[in-house]
Parts: C-alpha cells; structure tokens; sequence
C-alpha cells in the first residue's frame, strides 16, 4: 500500500538505492521515503551495513613441503558514504574477497616452515588485512578485522608430530626415572655402608667387653680361689660358652645342626683344641 502511494520505509542498519529512469540517483538512509514511482523513480536494491564475516579456507604448501589448510575469518561491512560503489562495482563481494585472501596465503605460506607458521599466523592475518583494505577500500567496502583461526596439516603429517612430541616427552621421562633411581641406589647404599660402620663398632666394643669381662673374671677367681691358675679358668670359661652355645643350637628349631665329637671324656679335648687353636690364631706372623 505504500509503494503504491510512493512511500518507502528503510530499515535500520541498512540503506536502499535510488533509481530515477534505470540511473542512480540517490541513497536512501533509514527511515521513510517518498518515492514518487509515477516520475521514474525506484528502488534498484537493498544494501546492509552491518559486520558480516566470510570464512575462506585456503589449501597450500608450507617451504618444508607441507601441504595445510589455512582457514582465515574476514569480517567485513559496507560504507554508507560509499553505498553506491559498493552496490554498483561489485557484481558478488565474497567471490572477490575470496580471492584475495587466496592471494595473499598462498604467497606468504610458503616463505614459512610448518612450526613458523603456526607461531606468525597473526602477521599472516595482518597481510591479508593488508591486502584487502587496499583492494576493497575503492569498492566501498571495510575490512573490519581478519583472523587466522585455525591451521590444518595433513593427518598424517598431524600423527608424525604427536609422535614426535610424545617420544620427546617419554625420552625425558625415562631420564628422569633413571635419575631417581640412581639417586635410591645411592641414598640405599650410604645406608648400608652406615649400617655396616656402626654393626661393626658394635661387634669391636661387644668383643672388647667379653674380652674384658674375661681378663676381670680370671683375675678374680685365681684371688679369691688359691692354687689355680690362668689356664684351669681359662679352661673352665671355654667349657662354659661351649655348653651355652650347644644349649642355644637345640634350644631354636629353624637353626642348622652342627655335629661335633661329644662325650664325658672329650670335654678335655676340646678344651685344648679351642686353646691351641686360639694360640696358633695369635702366632700366625702378620
């Protein structure tokens, strides 16, 4: 009903091209309109200038041979002062912006190795802004902001490298076991080295109390009983710590068994054997 009249409302954030004959004439802004179409006037289209985005995914080749896709987000919009070029110049905007950001990737990619091109992405994106302002500028477009957002190596050029970087981490991992175990072996072994040191100070001052103990005990008896000697307590000392140790074989079931000549009349004997042999350990020459 109001085209009929000539009236013509214009929605916000977008702006309509005027016509007058097939020539343009005019450009409508938001609002309403009187378009007398009894004089020739129309509408020849509609135009936004809101923030639209193109997504562009770009195969190409990185300078160590191989082959990404680069996808690259463009956002874009229409100047309202240069409505007409923007409606006129260009016959499909995205096709042209396609294109240039193709240029440009394909270009900078491969100048750059596959890890260089994941860390200068964003210089990458800063090119194709470039470009496009320059180019898309004198059709009336803006290029409000350009990103690289993602980055595709091949699937098995993607497999490689996590196999590469988990390899890497494994290598230190193992070093860092070997490390640690090196470090128990060596905390492990002071410890029985300690161990040792002090069992056998140990052992030096219990031997150094039984010899004691026996020199305090044979000075005593030969005092206090008159007309022995050294060697009768001597002697009766040994026989002693002989029956105490039989007494302590039998006395554990898990000990092994040591059989010796035993009897009423070998007492004696081994007596003199445990003597002599004490007395040969003493002469041995050193």
């Amino acid at each position: 009903m109001g085209q009929a009249f000539g009236c013509l409302q214009v929605d916000q954030s977008n702006v309509a091209i005027k016509e007058n004959f097939g020539k343009f004439a005019d450009v409508l802004e938001p609002g309403c309109h009187f378009l007398p179409w009894c004089l020739g006037s129309q509408v020849a289209g509609y135009l936004s200038l809101r923030v639209q985005q193109l997504d562009v995914r770009c195969e190409t080749k990185t300078k160590d041979n191989v082959f990404v896709t680069v996808v690259a987000s463009i956002q874009y919009r229409a100047l309202a002062e240069k409505a007409s070029d923007a409606f006129y110049k260009l016959s499909n905007t995205k096709e042209q912006i396609q294109a240039y950001v193709f240029d440009v990737i394909r270009a900078s990619v491969p100048k750059l190795n596959l890890d260089d091109v994941f860390e200068q992405k964003n210089d990458i994106a800063k090119s194709v802004e470039q470009e496009l302002e320059k180019a898309m500028s004198m059709y009336g477009y803006e290029i409000v902001q350009t990103l690289i957002v993602d980055i595709e190596p091949d699937v098995h050029v993607k497999r490689a490298m996590n196999e590469i970087n988990a390899a890497s981490r494994m290598r230190v991992a193992a070093n860092e076991k070997a490390e640690a175990e090196k470090i128990l072996l060596i905390k492990h072994a002071e410890g029985d080295a300690e161990s040792k040191y002090l069992a056998g100070l140990g052992i030096a001052r219990q031997r150094q109390a039984i010899v004691d103990g026996l020199r305090d005990s044979v000075l005593a008896f030969s005092v206090n009983v008159p007309g022995t000697t050294a060697k009768d307590v001597m002697d009766m000392v040994l026989i002693t710590q002989y029956f105490d140790t039989m007494k302590e074989i039998g006395a554990s079931s898990k000990s092994s068994s040591v059989f010796i000549p035993h009897g009423p009349g070998a007492v004696r004997d081994i007596s003199s054997q445990i003597r002599d042999g004490l007395l040969q350990a003493q002469n041995v020459p050193q």
